[in-house]
């Protein structure tokens, strides 16, 4: 019920969680996805 509504910005982490994974729990939490990256932190 926290994400309900809202909309959320991603950036997953390329050696651990990708953003689009991230993004279909946010989505499935009812979330709005406005943005959603996957980056390299090297």
């Amino acid at each position: 019920m926290l994400l309900k509504d809202k909309k959320v910005i991603i950036v997953g982490d390329r050696d651990g969680i990708p953003g689009p994974a991230i993004a279909a729990c946010c989505s499935t939490a009812g979330a709005e996805v406005v943005f959603s990256s996957t980056e390299c932190f090297v």
